[in-house]
């Protein structure tokens, strides 16, 4: 099924994120005849796209109506600079949704008329293949058809969660935001360690991509919970057995990660302050 609007969407910046989410939408068949984009300088990728479609980006788009909705895919530094054009374009019936991070609800509603929707999101860099998951939180004036048109949006670059409390996106941000850094500084240690067992380090390096992306690919396909997954391929008093010894110690990886995520979190909450 095609995705379809109500009316026109307006993408406010076309970077990484927003280039993500456009990408999906437009391969999730919505017209490109209904989205505007704004952005003085997309990178060289999403301008190819936008010009494979026919869609212009430009700094100030100009707007017959208020469009159905605007997306806010900025850098939070920039939010300032935004919010008076998202405003400008708002109407009574526009569901506004920011994936921009540390910038809460109350931010946009105090640029916005009273009972403005809107939606706060925060997707994760695996949107880019797809294989995003993105957190979100809608305010008391988004109605079940714009909290289902929302999800449809955002499901174009992966899985959706909803939170009914503003302050579980700074948990969520920890977790799945930040997540896929501590996935890849677990292939960096996990290559370093093979090189300390003495393999040559491409190899080690390989064997530690391909051991991450292949046990990814695992959890995404099955229904079995990680822990499932996890006594399947440990042997007792196995080489396997050993490791996971170290690992799930009292002072092993989750108490590490514990801390990580909390660390993250208080930076969020802090970054929204």
């Amino acid at each position: 099924m095609s995705l379809d609007l109500p009316g026109p969407l307006l993408l406010i910046g076309a970077g990484n994120m927003g280039g993500a989410l456009l990408k999906g939408w437009l391969d999730q068949g919505l017209a490109a005849g209904q989205i505007l984009v704004q952005d003085p300088a997309p990178p060289a990728p999403i301008a190819i796209l936008l010009a494979s479609y026919g869609i212009t980006a430009v700094a100030a788009p100009a707007m017959s109506g208020a469009p159905a909705v605007i997306v806010v895919a900025v850098k939070p530094q920039l939010m300032e600079h935004v919010f008076p054009a998202v405003a400008r374009h708002a109407g009574p019936e526009t569901l506004v949704i920011s994936v921009a991070a540390g910038k809460t609800v109350r931010s946009f509603e105090q640029h916005l008329p009273g009972a403005t929707a809107v939606v706060r999101s925060i997707p994760n860099t695996p949107a880019s293949v797809g294989r995003g998951i993105t957190a979100a939180f809608a305010n008391a004036h988004v109605t079940a058809s714009q909290r289902a048109l929302c999800d449809r949006l955002l499901s174009a670059v992966g899985a959706v969660g909803w939170v009914e409390n503003e302050a579980l996106i700074d948990a969520a941000t920890a977790v799945s935001g930040s997540g896929p850094a501590y996935v890849f500084l677990l292939a960096e240690c996990l290559a370093k360690a093979g090189q300390e067992a003495g393999l040559p380090a491409d190899l080690a390096a390989q064997l530690a991509r391909w051991t991450v992306a292949g046990a990814g690919e695992m959890l995404h396909r099955s229904d079995l919970e990680p822990a499932t997954l996890r006594q399947n391929v440990t042997s007792p008093n196995g080489t396997t057995f050993a490791a996971l010894q170290v690992l799930m110690a009292d002072d092993g990886l989750q108490p590490l990660l514990t801390k990580a995520v909390a660390a993250a979190a208080a930076r969020s909450r802090a970054l929204a302050s």
